[in-house]
């Protein structure tokens, strides 16, 4: 893979994370706060004052789009680390124990694969908190973002779980496990200290690239109106409330559209990046 292409890629990610990160610093700095309604400053270019111009509410679009970035990447990171230590955690159990416990967790990765994922989404957005004792939860304003951290976390499991699943299978063979084994070393011992790092690798690469996946899933939901819900901002819900602009603010759509296009491709090349770097095979190719 092009390096400078994968420097770039970082260079994105890394840029976007340090400015949604100092978003708060940038608010004191400009002067504006980016959840204040002003009609009077509706539809305004782009100026020294408002870097990226207005919204139809007034609202500074340049601080909503960093602080839209800090949900939306949360979200992204959030679920897919959570998605990945449920696939691995299962993909462990299963690959290393075999027998009817194997078939029974790959029968539930199976069931999870093949159901239908809108219908299933639709009934876990519409999941009351406050039915499940989690009344605080419910009343947040952040409550939308746990929402969607959850459905992908129980539906997004499943590639991860397979992959350390067939690592673990073929490690089962080499000879620091069976002298693990030998010296009395217990299952926990042998999955978490011999074998998860060992698989560590394609697991790091799956997550990377969920990431990206992640955010276009947020993006996906904001549009059927399940995903982060108003007044927190994210990428998503700012361009499903722009397509009504597109006519008269057609910028309104470009910017936060042109943020998810950049975050999803920098995601999936330092995804591909990582695997080539991490896979000995790839580098004996290489060769």
């Amino acid at each position: 893979m092009n390096r400078h292409l994968t420097l770039a890629a970082a260079a994105v990610l890394a840029t976007l994370i340090v400015l949604s990160l100092a978003a708060p610093l940038l608010e004191i700095l400009l002067g504006h706060n980016p959840e204040e309604v002003d009609l009077a400053a509706r539809f305004e270019s782009p100026s020294l004052s408002h870097p990226l111009g207005t919204d139809d509410l007034g609202r500074d679009v340049f601080l909503r789009l960093l602080y839209g970035g800090r949900v939306s990447l949360t979200v992204g990171a959030a679920a897919a680390l959570a998605a990945a230590t449920i696939g691995t955690l299962i993909g462990l159990l299963s690959g290393y124990f075999r027998g009817r416990l194997d078939a029974l967790l790959m029968r539930l990765t199976d069931a999870v694969i093949a159901l239908p994922l809108l219908p299933l989404l639709i009934i876990l957005a519409a999941v009351d908190f406050s039915k499940l004792g989690l009344g605080a939860l419910a009343q947040a304003e952040s409550a939308s973002l746990y929402r969607i951290v959850l459905i992908i976390a129980l539906v997004g499991w499943t590639s991860v779980a397979r992959l350390v699943r067939g690592t673990t299978l073929s490690l089962l063979g080499c000879d620091f496990v069976r002298a693990a084994l030998a010296l009395g070393a217990r299952a926990p011992r042998i999955m978490f200290v011999h074998i998860l790092p060992n698989a560590a690798s394609p697991i790091i690469v799956a997550t990377t690239l969920a990431v990206g996946n992640v955010i276009l899933f947020e993006s996906v939901l904001s549009f059927l109106g399940l995903g982060i819900q108003p007044p927190v901002p994210s990428w998503g819900n700012m361009l499903t409330n722009a397509q009504e602009l597109i006519g008269t603010a057609p910028l309104l759509a470009v910017w936060p559209g042109l943020l998810i296009l950049l975050t999803v491709a920098s995601c999936n090349l330092l995804g591909d990046a990582l695997q080539h770097a991490l896979d000995p095979r790839s580098r004996l190719l290489k060769r």
